[in-house]
């Protein structure tokens, strides 16, 4: 008897599973050849100057996959000289893109300048953010429209600040009627919470005068505390100048903890403040004066009432003791954190360090030797402690040809990697988050892995950020030998594994990384530091911008690296303090307690950033050693002792192996807050 015939839906699955490969394969086949995007690249730039110049360098460009980002970028250059139908046009052919969504608002925001409320209704829709949605009801009242505080402010309302586009929505919904003294002393208090000075400043003037005079009391305790505490002494005790000092004394506390211990004890009687601003006062001048390392420090964190202890103040209590090594004092501040922060690496680590300077030696080799099996800063103390090899179990993709052809089969993907190709990194990462805003963690993984194999190392490091995807250690921390960084550390004279920890804990692999400080590409760079140091070592400079070029970036930023080792005595854990905090304030903090072993310095460190890095940075020098070698230098080899030099690691080195505990590998490992990319901030103490 012959088989039964299959259903028709599986007989054509081989089919369709063909074609689909067959679509895949094509797309893949695909690439745009290196003229192609030459092209692409040539006409952009000319796109970007307006007009229509572009259009003749990208006659052969129909087809690309990037061409309507061509008459966009041309379109955004005229969009003070454009009309409605020009960008509506635009928006009908590419509906779905990113240029689409920036030429609306963009066009919006020039209607709005142009004040042509009559066009602006028609491209406006809601979620565009604050400024347009106020651009939107300056348009209903320039109708002749009128507001309704509960459907068109309440939610603006509820910002602590707004952007300048509000001003006349508000002066209209004031000249309505519609801000009650109700309604401004809860958007006042709102952005006296959040430090908003410029907010209270601005609403102060619609306040009856003899409550004009108390938001100014906030405006100043915002702006200048010194001021708001010296004029306290007019002041009388009401609730609105309790709140001033409330305000002002914690910011004062902060610059200068001495100042305000002496205001508190002078206007502590004379204003019947809360219990709650009491807690907070004296929560904030205890935290500052442990941050200054006062004499009374560790006594005042410890007479905190309960009521007002916060994790800074909890955490500082165990440092200040940490400072002056009284470990008794040590294991009763770790004690006093609640559960979960005991439960960190650091405090684990600093716990075993307490029992074992208290002769508990068992106890604290139990400590150490379940903290080594971390891959941390403080995994690997311990484990020197014990005098163990590093725990690091690495974990590599599987091979997934076909599921990398159908993500390869995404457009928006294609389309990221090739912005990435024609140097659009901005461009590249807003396609790669909207093409995968929505995939699961073995997507995400492999689309790491495509972006690395491109060269676009900083998709694994922001993409492969928790559970199993951490040991992706080829993926998380590439080696990128085209770079040049091994050759140009060796030439400056320092270990490549502590530039390369320094470049992974400051741009996360970002060429284009610029932060608030003006500082640039992969290692961070200020461009007044890198042409003092070009200078200084005969290198070629030509502008700040050739910081986003990765070999002029690494060439200066290795030898400004050199350049702070030198400063302290080759020392790789201090000079990464310099780095990010800058030499002088490690100066002023060695003065204070450079008689410290280099765990118990870094753990005492004012700047909670600047902590982090440090232990980030060592951190990072042991994978990449391992990395590059195999093995890795002991953490403590690195860490040498304040006043002592540092030997900086040969090939006769000896270097710790690395070994995966079996246990290790059935689930993921621990998540390092120090594996962890982080932006630059700026640096400031707890």
């Amino acid at each position: 008897m012959p088989a039964p015939a299959l259903p028709r839906h599986i007989r054509l699955l081989p089919l369709l599973l063909a074609t689909g490969w067959l679509l895949a394969a094509t797309a893949q086949a695909a690439t745009p050849s290196a003229a192609r995007r030459a092209a692409f690249k040539q006409a952009y730039a000319a796109a970007q100057q307006g007009g229509n110049g572009w259009r003749r360098l990208a006659a052969g460009l129909r087809h690309y996959p990037l061409y309507p980002y061509l008459p966009a970028a041309a379109l955004e250059h005229d969009i003070g000289r454009i009309d409605l139908a020009t960008v509506t046009a635009y928006l009908q052919r590419y509906p779905d893109w990113i240029p689409a969504d920036d030429l609306r608002r963009h066009f919006l925001l020039e209607l709005a300048r142009r004040q042509d409320w009559k066009d602006f209704p028609v491209l406006y829709r809601p979620g565009l953010g604050d400024t347009l949605a106020c651009d939107a009801l300056q348009a209903r009242l320039a109708r002749g429209g009128t507001l309704d505080f509960d459907t068109d402010l309440a939610s603006l309302w509820r910002r602590p600040s707004l952007p300048d586009a509000c001003a006349p929505v508000l002066h209209a919904a004031h000249a309505q009627g519609l801000l009650t003294d109700g309604r401004l002393w809860s958007r006042i208090d709102r952005a006296a919470g959040a430090g908003k000075a410029g907010t209270i400043a601005s609403l102060a003037g619609w306040l009856p005068p003899d409550e004009r005079t108390a938001a100014q009391q906030l405006v100043l305790a915002l702006r200048d505390p010194a001021a708001a505490v010296a004029a306290a002494k007019g002041w009388p005790d009401g609730p609105r100048q309790r709140q001033a000092l409330a305000l002002a004394l914690p910011r004062l506390a902060r610059r200068q903890s001495d100042d305000a211990e002496a205001a508190w004890r002078r206007l502590q009687s004379r204003f019947t403040f809360d219990q709650a601003q009491r807690d907070r006062i004296l929560s904030a001048i205890a935290l500052f004066r442990a941050t200054d390392f006062k004499d009374d420090a560790l006594a005042r964190l410890i007479a905190l009432p309960a009521a007002a202890q916060t994790g800074a103040t909890r955490e500082w209590r165990a440092r200040v003791a940490l400072a002056r090594q009284d470990w008794p004092a040590v294991l009763a501040a770790i004690e006093a954190l609640p559960a979960t922060r005991r439960q960190d690496g650091e405090w684990r680590y600093f716990r075993a360090r307490a029992l074992a300077a208290l002769g508990r030696r068992d106890e604290a080799r139990r400590q150490f030797a379940m903290l080594a099996r971390d891959p941390t800063f403080f995994g690997f103390l311990a484990a020197d402690r014990l005098d163990r090899p590093y725990a690091i179990c690495p974990l590599q993709l599987a091979d997934g040809p076909r599921h990398e052809q159908a993500l390869l089969g995404r457009p928006g993907l294609r389309r990221a990697f090739e912005l990435y190709a024609v140097d659009l990194p901005v461009l590249a990462r807003r396609e790669w988050a909207r093409a995968l805003q929505d995939a699961d963690p073995a997507t995400l993984r492999l689309a790491a892995d495509l972006a690395n194999r491109r060269g676009w190392y900083d998709r694994a490091v922001f993409t492969l950020t928790d559970g199993e995807a951490l040991r992706l250690y080829d993926l998380r921390f590439p080696l990128a030998g085209r770079i040049g960084l091994v050759a140009q550390a060796e030439q400056a004279g320092i270990d490549p594994a502590w530039a390369y920890g320094i470049l992974r804990a400051e741009s996360a692999w970002m060429n284009d990384a610029h932060s608030a400080a003006d500082a640039r590409g992969l290692m961070q760079l200020v461009p007044a530091t890198a042409a003092l140091v070009a200078r200084r070592n005969g290198l070629d400079w030509n502008g700040g911008d050739t910081l986003y070029d990765p070999t002029v970036n690494i060439a200066l930023g290795t030898r400004y690296l050199a350049q702070m080792a030198a400063r302290f005595n080759g020392a790789p854990w201090l000079a990464s303090a310099a780095y990010n905090a800058g030499p002088d304030r490690v100066e002023q903090w060695l003065a204070a307690r450079g008689t410290l072993a280099p765990d118990l310095f870094i753990a005492t460190i004012p700047f909670k950033e600047t902590r982090e890095y440090v232990a980030r940075v060592m951190a990072f020098s042991v994978i990449y050693d391992w990395r590059l070698y195999g093995k890795a230098v002991p953490m403590a080899s690195r860490m040498n002792a304040v006043g002592r030099p540092y030997a900086l690691p040969n090939a006769s080195t000896g270097r710790k192996s690395i070994v995966c505990p079996a246990s290790m590998t059935a689930g993921a490992a621990a998540t390092p807050a120090a594996a962890l990319p982080h932006p630059a901030s700026e640096t400031r103490k707890d």
